[in-house]
């Protein structure tokens, strides 16, 4: 028999209002996270408390642990979950739904696999990674380079790798996250397929960019990287990629650029 939804949504209300209700969020932790960063520094009082609830939810549905003889501290679990939860202000936390474990290595970690490339050659390939996303398994963070957000460059491990979980929703990462009714999936395409391409054309042409050239590696790449940016440097984006942004805009539910100017 199946349920019905109407119960459902009222069961998912009543549980999240629950674990509100009796979540303890240091109130020193939670403000020096506010003001670590730009993005989180430019919110408006109903966005941080809306936030709060992003994180308080994370908190409890994902474990956050170390590895390596990482010890992650309470400060660490609230950083990366502000970062993460930043991606789904507009959202909901059911985006990151099928996983429920975060891993965090001290710094960059070694990643050991073997595929089978277009012409059927087997590879065997070691190398270090800053952070990593499985399919159906744990985001995985090199702390080192957690720490690294808001310097800056756009670059942010942590959106980075939680905008590929986004993109998965709906099988391999392709750049193509699920789409919200209303918004038109072959105008995505062709918005972040030209951008991709002119992007990769500078990229190859050694040409300026503040945007990380980790772009150009493939289209999930690129919409991982110009989600990091969209928080970190929405300016860029908007700048040299206005279709892009307003595509980001519409998926996320957020307009970054908008809210640091009011913040200014």
């Amino acid at each position: 028999m199946r349920a019905d939804p109407g119960v459902l949504s009222s069961f998912r209300r009543w549980r999240r209002n629950r674990i509100l209700a009796r979540a303890r969020l240091d109130g020193a932790v939670w403000a020096a996270a506010l003001r670590r960063y730009s993005f989180t520094r430019a919110l408006g009082p109903e966005e941080a408390r809306l936030l709060r609830e992003r994180v308080i939810l994370f908190r409890h549905d994902k474990e956050i642990t170390g590895a390596g003889g990482l010890e992650v501290s309470e400060e660490m679990r609230v950083d990366i979950a502000v970062q993460a939860s930043m991606l789904v202000l507009g959202l909901d936390l059911d985006w990151y739904r099928g996983f429920t474990e975060v891993i965090v290595y001290p710094d960059e970690f070694v990643v050991d696999y073997e595929y089978v490339d277009a012409d059927g050659v087997a590879h065997h390939v070691r190398e270090p990674m800053s952070g990593e996303s499985w399919l159906t398994g744990p985001v995985i963070l090199s702390w080192a380079d957690t720490r690294q957000a808001d310097s800056g460059g756009g670059y942010n491990v942590v959106m980075h790798e939680f905008a590929h979980k986004l993109d998965m929703l709906n099988g391999d990462a392709n750049g193509c996250p699920p789409l919200h009714a209303g918004m038109d999936a072959r105008r995505w395409a062709e918005d972040l397929r030209a951008a991709y391409e002119d992007f990769s054309r500078r990229v190859e042409a050694r040409a300026h960019t503040r945007i990380d050239p980790y772009a150009a590696e493939n289209p999930a790449e690129f919409f991982a990287v110009l989600s990091e940016a969209f928080f970190e440097i929405p300016e860029v984006v908007h700048a040299d990629y206005p279709a892009v942004y307003a595509e980001l805009a519409a998926f996320y539910r957020q307009d970054p650029l908008a809210r640091l100017e009011r913040a200014a």
